[in-house]
């Protein structure tokens, strides 16, 4: 029988539609056409096909030359830059609100390898790749009009991914995204009827649960959640309290690699490698949400469609419940072949 389930969170709906079931094989999709590294930007060696670059890992402290290992640089085409009206300024009327598009846009390209993914890059370089991203984190923090850093992943054309060499995103904006706020103001309305944070309690109850767990460690743990939007939907918490992504240790940082490794292989192997989105939530800049808000990472397959209904209602339809999903990625790899 299908069911409606809401987001403890931020209160909104799913349908997990159990009457439509669907397994991983279920997900046919065509395969994409690879490009190749010949015109590729981002592979070793193609530098100057870049804009300079902003930050790079590479022993020989070069600049905009091989030899890195993690590479960022401005995006070519970006949503938001630097303008000459300061962030926040209303440049419309008293009916529209209009700001200049103040902001960074950046690329953090993961590795030389063209063909390389978070299943199968090294732990060193997983934990180079999570380091430039808390860096970049934490540099554009001091940039006081900005209040909002967005890291997402595209991977595959169906997500969004122009490139297929593997590349993080980062968006600073002067405005906090709607997602986010009502993922504040909902952890905030919990913090205040029981002086506890609502995602340290979700851990807690998955925990208790069980069926939805995927993997863990002593700091991290992936499971899919209880009102999934999208048939495999995986979230990755810390188990331990935090509201800032860029306060991660270099511990932490390590621990963090070895769970996004063991995620992706079994995700990307149960799955053949699927389009997905991989999105950062993190408290804004400019807010103190310590108490009640607390990081994570959500991995969105993009194996179904959106279509009327879901842009009509907001109400997202699930095909595949989170507990038989959790099941398929606890599979062992030997397993699945």
């Amino acid at each position: 029988m299908p069911e409606l389930r809401q987001d403890p969170v931020t209160e909104t709906w799913v349908v997990i539609a159990t009457e439509r079931a669907k397994r991983p094989s279920d997900f046919k999709r065509p395969a994409e056409q690879r490009k190749g590294t010949e015109a590729c930007p981002f592979c070793y060696g193609h530098e100057a096909m870049t804009p300079p670059e902003i930050m790079a890992y590479r022993p020989s402290g070069g600049r905009n030359e091989p030899g890195w290992t993690v590479r960022v640089v401005p995006n070519k085409f970006p949503a938001l830059a630097i303008e000459e009206h300061p962030a926040g300024v209303n440049l419309g009327n008293d009916f529209y609100h209009l700001q200049a598009g103040y902001g960074a846009h950046e690329v953090i390209i993961e590795s030389p390898e063209h063909d390389s993914d978070l299943a199968t890059h090294s732990a060193e370089q997983t934990r180079a790749i999570l380091q430039a991203l808390r860096d970049r984190f934490s540099d554009l923090r001091g940039d006081k009009n900005l209040r909002y850093i967005q890291i997402f992943k595209n991977h595959g054309a169906t997500a969004g991914a122009s490139l297929e060499h593997p590349h993080f995103q980062l968006v600073a904006t002067p405005v906090i995204p709607p997602v986010i706020t009502r993922e504040l103001d909902g952890a905030l309305r919990y913090y205040e009827e029981t002086g506890e944070c609502i995602y340290c309690n979700l851990i807690k109850r998955e925990f208790l649960d069980g069926e939805r767990l995927v993997c863990e460690n002593q700091d991290f743990v992936a499971f899919c959640p209880y009102s999934s939007r999208s048939p495999f939907e995986l979230w990755i918490l810390p188990r331990q309290h935090h509201s800032d992504f860029d306060a991660l240790s270099e511990r932490q940082i390590e621990v963090l690699a070895s769970l996004l490794k063991e995620t992706f292989t079994r995700f990307l192997g149960s799955l053949e490698n699927p389009p997905f989105n991989l999105i950062l939530h993190t408290a804004p800049l400019d807010l103190e949400a310590g108490e009640y808000y607390h990081w994570h990472l959500e991995l969105i397959p993009r194996l179904t469609i959106f279509a009327g209904f879901e842009l009509g209602t907001g109400i997202y339809i699930n095909p595949t419940p989170p507990e038989t999903a959790a099941q398929f990625l606890k599979v062992s790899l030997s397993e699945i072949h």
